[in-house]
């Protein structure tokens, strides 16, 4: 199966969340480790964010629910 990595522009435009927001959640354990491409350079897993961003509505589905 092939994995798409995309790099931190592409991650802010999906989740619209910004670079230091997303570290901070990286930190808490609350967001997708980024993945090391070589050098300085990382990624995430498309999957990954696309599984972060549906758990997200799902939690948000459920809370407007109560």
């Amino acid at each position: 199966m092939f994995k798409k990595v995309i790099r931190l522009p592409e991650v802010k435009n999906k989740t619209g969340l910004s670079r230091s927001s997303i570290y901070l959640r990286i930190s808490k354990g609350e967001f997708p480790a980024s993945t090391s491409l070589g050098g300085r350079a990382v990624g995430w897993f498309e999957s990954d964010i696309d599984k972060w961003l549906d758990e997200c509505i799902a939690a948000s589905k459920a809370a407007n629910n109560e």
